[in-house]
């Protein structure tokens, strides 16, 4: 979430796996080693995610990808949205770390960050019900490791009909079950970056109808960015049992993750140029493509937590992310149908505590949080400045324009977020039946999906004054106003002060969804036409509290350092007051459909065509906002509870023993109630992937084509027309790379044309191309060597630029992709 949101909100309150790129790649792992053989099980061919009955990519009217372990692990991600980002049609934005991934497909919006129209599952399961949540987005509590035996993804189709909150595709990671037996063990080293990380996965056998995978990984490290301490450190550990029987299995698995990481800040950058033809660069002693406003210095943030005690919360914790889940999967093949059963419960929570700058450059904002030391001491009417942090703690700052060689200081509004519990419990029972009438067949699903979803979170935020310095070495300045201190301790508040106090709020939500769906599928001999169906009902209960309510109490007066004294700081300190409960008591139902048409012209050839409709329920997101009554919790604009997603494609296939080609076109709209958001778009495009080999060499890639607007927009209608923010006309990835018995070696290109950086269409951000290239050497069997490097020419790509246009003193912030990253691995196998 960025600033223009926040102050509205004031003011309103990859490539594919080829059949024949599987079975190359099985012949060359089996000439290294039996570990990489076992790369190649996931099931290229045949894909079982978001359909009815798994079948082969050629017979089936969805466009869909897959992954194999061994094609993540020449990638090179350092996370699951960098892994996403080679699924074609996927737009996947990763600023390091392990969350805050902004994700979407086909040209659907991505208005606050996260997954809102795409869900992301573990083995079939949604990580979380809702991809969006504010500061808990599912790729918050998904780390890729050996465990992992590849990604699914399908992009529309029958997507919104077999599972929930769905209506742009799927994404599935789906974990080894110990069909292969043996081990591998690594540990990868950052070269030009601290890093340091041990891997581990073993499975196998326990008896012929008993077999069992497990594994994990423990790392630690500062990663690519300064900050002047460790922000990475924790780990995760897996699990499955699996039984077998005559007639199908039952397997049991579970979860343990520890993990702390950082995510990349919004960081100062100089702009130059005009909006159309700007030029972004990096400020004296500031480097906004490796620099970070994270230091060594500002230790920890103060302010009233959720029981209104005096916190202090380390930074270092960065994001915090922890989940404990059980699950249960069954499949039995019954009087001719075919039962498959999937259960998960997650015990899930964590902590975000991250510096933030408002926008410089905003419509809704009447001033600059960063500017030259003369203009904020200016505007807080301040006559001398000290060092509140850091070495030189308590001396008073002689010359301000001399500050961290820039001259510069930050308004600082410190995001501090309690995830108490997302807890939820899911389960997706189906049954399936196929007739067979010699030439042709019938296939009937029938299935009843149940989730219950908790979002239990509360923000209590800070607002301090800092100077601007990389190298993990920024500082909290104090001020003054002749005797009297404007600051304590570099606060200037123990709550928004920027925006009068709000966002110091507590989020007690329950979220109950049932959804029961089918479909039927006719297939005579080259023709296979399909329909399903799904009913979504769901009931929103629970509270809201804090100063974002209506009339309710911002600031209160608290000693917060105990001196027995109140500064003017200690009079600026939010809490949350339980005693004035914004209730949420609301429900919704919707119906999602698909249908197909599949037709194919021969052994290698097909053609499909698709239209869908589906749609996605709103969670906290439109809390604290006009769609809800703070009174009695009902709905003031019904239409705000989901979201319609209407989607059409078709498309051609192509496959042969040594070249894959996928062509599609599509067309989507939707509507869409967001924080300050109430809008419609429009988009079409088309998307295509390919595949070549021949011999040792191979190449796979994909490009998506789009071309999206807004089309309604009932709060702002001076966008209609503009382009969504972040959409760029093109993406593509392409991977080549040369395989043998003794070495494989090859690059990925993954590019952008550029993007506008808000919905005003004022200012762009530059398209970019990476490259991350990879090396792998087999000295002898069960031994690999790895060099991977991530971002290898340290491309300075922007992902979210904090502004609608040029500023008079040219500085804004911004997200960008990791700088440079080379790490090195050894992989035993065994």
């Amino acid at each position: 979430m960025n600033s223009r949101h926040l102050l509205l909100l004031a003011a309103t309150c990859a490539t594919p796996v080829p059949a024949f790129a599987a079975d190359a790649a099985d012949k060359s792992a089996d000439a290294a080693d039996k570990s990489a053989s076992a790369t190649a099980a996931p099931a290229g061919q045949l894909m079982t995610t978001g359909v009815a009955r798994a079948r082969d990519r050629l017979d089936s009217a969805t466009s869909t990808s897959t992954l194999n372990e061994q094609d993540i692990e020449v990638l090179g991600a350092r996370s699951v949205t960098e892994i996403f980002r080679d699924i074609p049609g996927m737009r996947a934005e990763a600023t390091g770390g392990e969350g805050f991934g902004n994700i979407s497909i086909r040209g659907l919006p991505i208005a606050l960050g996260g997954a809102k129209f795409l869900q992301i599952q573990e083995n079939g399961i949604p990580t979380l019900e809702f991809g969006d949540i504010a500061f808990a987005t599912a790729d918050q509590w998904l780390r890729p490791d050996l465990n992992l035996m590849g990604v699914q993804a399908i992009r529309g189709g029958s997507a919104s009909t077999f599972a929930s909150n769905s209506p742009g595709g799927i994404v599935n990671l789906i974990d080894k079950t110990g069909e292969v037996d043996g081990g591998s063990l690594m540990t990868t080293i950052g070269l030009d970056y601290n890093n340091q990380r041990v891997d581990f996965t073993y499975g196998g056998h326990l008896s012929h109808d008993l077999r069992f995978q497990l594994g994990g990984f423990y790392r630690t490290g500062s990663g690519a960015r300064e900050t002047g301490f460790d922000g990475f450190k924790g780990g995760q550990f897996k699990f499955n049992v699996t039984k077998d029987f005559d007639n199908g299995f039952v397997r049991i698995y579970g979860k343990l993750l520890d993990d702390k990481t950082l995510p990349a800040t919004y960081a100062p950058v100089l702009v130059t140029g005009t909006g159309a033809d700007p030029h972004y660069g990096v400020l004296p002693g500031f480097d906004y493509t490796r620099d970070t406003l994270y230091s060594r210095n500002i230790v920890n943030n103060i302010a009233l937590d959720s029981n209104n005690r005096i916190a202090a919360n380390p930074y270092s914790d960065g994001v915090h992310s922890k989940m404990k889940s059980i699950g249960l999967e069954a499949k039995f093949d019954v009087a001719g149908w075919t039962i498959n059963e999937k259960f998960r419960y997650a015990d899930i929570s964590g902590h975000v505590t991250m510096p933030y700058t408002f926008a410089n450059a905003s419509a809704a904002l009447p001033f600059r949080s960063i500017d030259s030391a003369a203009a904020i001491m200016a505007m807080m009417h301040a006559t001398s400045l000290s060092w509140a942090t850091g070495p030189n703690a308590g001396q008073a700052i002689a010359d301000p324009s001399t500050i961290a060689g820039n001259g510069l200081l930050a308004l600082m509004s410190n995001e501090d977020v309690t995830i108490n519990g997302v807890n939820n419990a899911i389960n997706d029972l189906r049954a399936s039946k196929v007739w067979d009438f010699g030439n042709s067949e019938l296939t009937f699903t029938a299935g009843y999906y149940k989730s219950i979803q908790d979002i239990d979170a509360a923000w209590t935020w800070s607002t301090t004054v800092s100077d601007i310095a990389g190298g993990g070495n920024a500082n909290l300045v104090n001020m003054a106003a002749g005797p009297f201190p404007l600051t304590q301790n570099g606060y200037l508040g123990y709550g928004s002060v920027l925006i009068a106090g709000l966002r110091h709020d507590r989020f007690d939500l329950n979220y109950n969804i049932d959804a029961p769906y089918g479909s039927l599928n006719w297939k005579s001999g080259p023709l296979s036409v399909g329909a399903s169906l799904r009913y979504d009902s769901g009931r929103a209960r629970g509270n809201l509290y804090g100063t974002s309510l209506p009339g309710a109490t911002r600031f209160s007066t608290v000693d917060i350092n105990g001196d027995g004294a109140i500064s003017l700081p200690e009079t600026r300190v939010s809490s949350i007051d339980y005693s004035r409960p914004g209730p949420v008591n609301y429900n919704y139902h919707y119906w999602s459909y698909s249908l197909s048409a599949n037709y194919r012209l021969a052994e290698n050839a097909s053609l499909f065509a698709r239209y869908s409709k589906g749609a996605r329920a709103n969670a906290d997101r439109i809390q604290f906002t006009s769609y809800v009554s703070p009174v009695d919790g009902s709905l003031l604009v019904p239409g705000a509870a989901f979201d319609p997603v209407q989607q059409a494609e078709g498309g051609v296939k192509y496959r042969s023993n040594h070249f894959e080609a996928y062509l599609t076109g599509f067309w989507a709209k939707t509507r869409e109630h967001n924080i300050s958001l109430d809008r419609a778009y429009r988009a079409y495009g088309l998307e295509f992937e390919t595949a070549y080999r021949t011999g040792v060499f191979s190449m796979t890639g994909g490009a998506t084509w789009t071309k999206a607007k807004i089309t309604a927009d009932y709060l702002n209608p001076a966008t209609v027309g503009n382009v969504p923010k972040h959409q760029a006309d093109l993406i593509f990835q392409l991977t080549p790379k040369v395989e043998t018995r003794t070495f494989t070696i090859g690059a990925n290109f993954e590019g952008t044309t550029s993007s506008y950086s808000g919905d005003t269409n004022q200012l762009k951000m530059p398209g970019y191309v990476t490259v991350n290239a990879f090396v792998q050497v087999r000295p002898t069997k069960g031994v690999t060597l790895m060099l991977n490097a991530n971002n290898l020419f340290d491309k300075a790509g922007l992902v979210e630029v904090d502004g609608d246009f040029i500023p008079v003193n040219n500085i804004l912030t911004a997200r960008t992709i990791n700088p440079r990253t080379i790490s090195g691995s050894v992989r035993f196998d065994f």
